[in-house]
């Protein structure tokens, strides 16, 4: 059995998450002593973003590449190579601002590859890498449990949503409720469903402040939303 562990954190053996990985990784070998084991530190070794310049190289032809483009398409390969190797991939994944770090996006970004790891069908999506058992060990926030069910396609902008329902809370907290107000309404209008959590603490705000018209409207986006 061949153990591939990709470790995200930005905090090393000191995170929750690569604990979690480490001690899942251990039973794995306990229960199999002859498997092998590739680790993964993102952070210690940082892959490039996906930019302009990467995304030229792997759109273009392998034999017109030029050699930097080649060196470029490599560091992809080498990753590639690593999870079709693996029979089990454990992840150690933190959660940062809503969102998973920067380093294991990049990482995400380069073992994508269409016809690869995944092909295009009249169904959506296809994986190729099946067969591969996949553990992902990782620490969220409880605040998380207050925005569910949400479209994978919504995923941007329930991200931004929940940066400013944050923001608006801990403004609230420090008694900024113009502030607060503000962020609610950014977090709404970023992503208008009745399950934001912003709503609730915007209502109460409106309440307040005694502003019947801000409240009227606010209830009218809900109501058209919800029609």
């Amino acid at each position: 059995m061949n153990i591939l562990q990709i470790n995200s954190s930005a905090r090393h053996d000191a995170s929750h998450s690569t604990r979690l990985a480490n001690r899942l990784v251990q039973r794995l070998h306990d229960a199999d002593p002859d498997a092998t084991l590739t680790v993964r530190d993102l952070n210690s070794v940082p892959h490039p973003v996906l930019d302009e310049a990467a995304l030229t190289a792997l759109f273009t032809a392998a034999d017109r590449r030029t050699p930097e483009q080649a060196a470029r398409v490599a560091l992809d390969d080498a990753l590639i190579a690593e999870i079709q190797a693996a029979d089990v991939v454990v992840v150690g994944v933190p959660m940062y601002n809503f969102g998973v770090p920067a380093p294991l996006k990049n990482w995400i970004d380069a073992i994508s590859r269409a016809g690869v790891t995944f092909r295009y069908t009249e169904k959506g999506p296809e994986g190729l890498l099946g067969g591969k058992e996949r553990f992902q060990p990782g620490v969220v926030a409880g605040l998380l449990d207050t925005v569910r069910d949400t479209m994978p396609a919504d995923a941007p902008k329930l991200h931004l949503s929940r940066f400013f329902y944050l923001r608006g809370a801990l403004r609230l907290d420090l008694r900024d409720k113009s502030g607060a107000i503000t962020d609610f309404e950014t977090a709404l209008t970023t992503w208008p469903v009745p399950e934001n959590p912003a709503l609730s603490p915007l209502r109460d705000l409106y309440r307040e402040a005694g502003d019947a018209a801000a409240l009227a409207a606010l209830e009218d986006r809900v109501h058209h939303r919800n029609r």
